[in-house]
């Protein structure tokens, strides 16, 4: 889905209780973020609500992306701004969480789009399946399908049992 640049501007003309965000909403810097709206767009099905395109006519200004039912903003690397990526700063600090219905299937379409095992998908001692991976624009993804429901208890006692010298037993 492409969309048009003149949807930019009306979305961040409306008032804040009318925009198509939640309260809090990622805003990506990448490094070619055109390459990165196509990533997200293979890795996961990401639909693309707006782009509106630097100065120059080639970098990203801004864009939005919805992933499930959240948006996720972008812009391109920008120094001169203070505005840098994750490939300029040796990697990120942030993991961006995508909670998805199978997350073995969407997983392995990320990675199949170009990101890299980071974490392969296992069941954790919470409840979900999890996984994490690393997007070519140094962003980290974790990915989870909730499985089975526990006491605050039963997770502290699965804690224990996969963590009891202080390590994680499943890695």
């Amino acid at each position: 889905m492409r969309s048009q640049t003149v949807n930019a501007f009306q979305t961040m003309s409306q008032p804040a209780n009318e925009r198509p965000t939640k309260t809090v909403t990622p805003h990506l810097v990448c490094r070619d973020a055109n390459a990165a709206l196509d990533f997200y767009r293979r890795a996961f099905n990401a639909a693309e609500r707006f782009r509106m395109p630097g100065p120059d006519g080639k970098t990203i200004m801004h864009a939005c992306i919805q992933i499930g039912d959240s948006p996720v903003f972008l812009v391109d690397e920008n120094p001169q701004w203070g505005s840098f990526s994750p490939a300029s700063l040796n990697g990120t600090p942030v993991t961006i969480h995508l909670q998805v219905d199978n997350v073995d299937e969407l997983y392995a379409q990320a990675i199949a789009a170009g990101g890299t095992v980071k974490m392969s998908p296992a069941d954790m001692f919470w409840g979900d399946r999890y996984g994490v991976l690393i997007d070519p624009f140094g962003h980290q993804w974790s990915i989870a399908t909730h499985r089975q429901d526990f006491t605050p208890e039963q997770i502290v006692q699965n804690m224990k049992a996969a963590f009891g010298d202080g390590t994680c037993a499943a890695a």
